[in-house]
């Protein structure tokens, strides 16, 4: 694959060196230009027409939000937000944003957001589509997901949760040794998540199928489901049908 051709754009100097800086690291990222403000980043998106955009949110003229809706979707590149506040994150994805980076920016995540951008691009290279480019109707499954409790919000990656389940008003989203408590809906989620991974086991359960280990018969149809952290579950026989399909047992 040829090299990405990137843009920086920030209003804050430090934030574009400590991006420079982390992406010389990236030998087949090549920073075409830098932005202090929306109204030029426009302008460089369209000049240039880089593979990568790194977008901050607040900045003067336009922000970030502000240029992607001033760019038609066959012109947006791979964007990137790179911003200190997690609340934007909703908004961020909503409008089509690629990956959501919170500066600090660390240089792991960094290197895996710049990873996925890469098989992103090489796919759509090969089906000949402009990259990045939404496709009308279709949302691509999340690799996040915002966990908001209360006045907080909190970035979750999709791949750590093990399983969601139902309390009251509230969902209890596992994710290892963690469980964020939200106040969301099961049947939103299941909206939400990869159909393929996430898999409804129970009217309130939805379990990573990735995670399973094991099944135990009970009683009427029932299973118990052993996860790889140690959970339990309850399989109810009407799930069981696309809990099989979803492991390839059928």
């Amino acid at each position: 694959m040829k090299p990405l051709t990137a843009l920086l754009v920030d209003d804050e100097p430090l934030a574009l060196l400590r991006l420079r800086t982390l992406l010389r690291a990236e030998r087949d990222v090549r920073v075409v230009g830098e932005c202090e403000e929306g109204r030029a980043a426009v302008e460089a998106i369209r000049r240039l027409r880089p593979d990568l955009v790194f977008l901050d949110v607040q900045m003067p003229e336009k922000d970030g939000f502000e240029v992607l809706r001033e760019l038609p979707p066959g012109e947006r590149p791979v964007v990137i937000f790179a911003t200190a506040f997690d609340s934007y994150a909703v908004r961020a994805f909503d409008a089509h944003a690629f990956d959501y980076l919170l500066k600090p920016i660390q240089r792991a995540r960094l290197r895996e957001a710049v990873a996925r951008a890469r098989v992103a691009l090489a796919e759509r290279e090969a089906g000949g589509g402009r990259p990045a480019a939404p496709v009308a109707g279709a949302r691509p499954a999340p690799e996040r997901l915002v966990v908001k409790t209360g006045s907080r919000s909190t970035l979750l990656r999709v791949a750590d949760i093990d399983y969601v389940q139902a309390a009251g008003n509230y969902v209890e989203i596992h994710a290892g040794p963690e469980v964020h408590l939200s106040r969301d809906t099961l049947a939103r989620l299941e909206r939400e998540l990869d159909p393929r991974r996430f898999v409804r086991i129970h009217r309130s359960t939805i379990v990573n199928v990735e995670r399973v280990r094991h099944l135990e018969p009970l009683f009427h149809g029932d299973h118990a489901v052993f996860l790889a952290g140690g959970a339990r579950l309850t399989l109810s026989r009407d799930h069981w049908p696309r809990l099989q399909e979803a492991l390839g047992l059928r």
